[in-house]
């Protein structure tokens, strides 16, 4: 099965520098307890979804970022 990208680029790198934020904000100590555990499992989508270039969310939107 051949997944359709609904992730255009600016989109996927958007997410990628919020993820890097909240890993940066985890690891100097400005985020702790369950709140950061609960933004660095969102991070870790973000990481994911960037990278596949498919968000799970649009698709019953009908949400696409693509250019195409």
């Amino acid at each position: 099965m051949l997944i359709r990208r609904n992730m255009g680029t600016a989109d996927r790198a958007l997410r990628v520098v919020a993820a890097l934020t909240v890993l940066v904000l985890y690891l100097t100590g400005s985020l702790s307890g369950p709140v950061a555990t609960g933004l660095l499992v969102v991070a870790g989508i973000f990481v994911l979804t960037s990278f596949v270039g498919f968000c799970p969310l649009y698709k019953p939107f009908g949400i696409s970022t693509c250019s195409r």
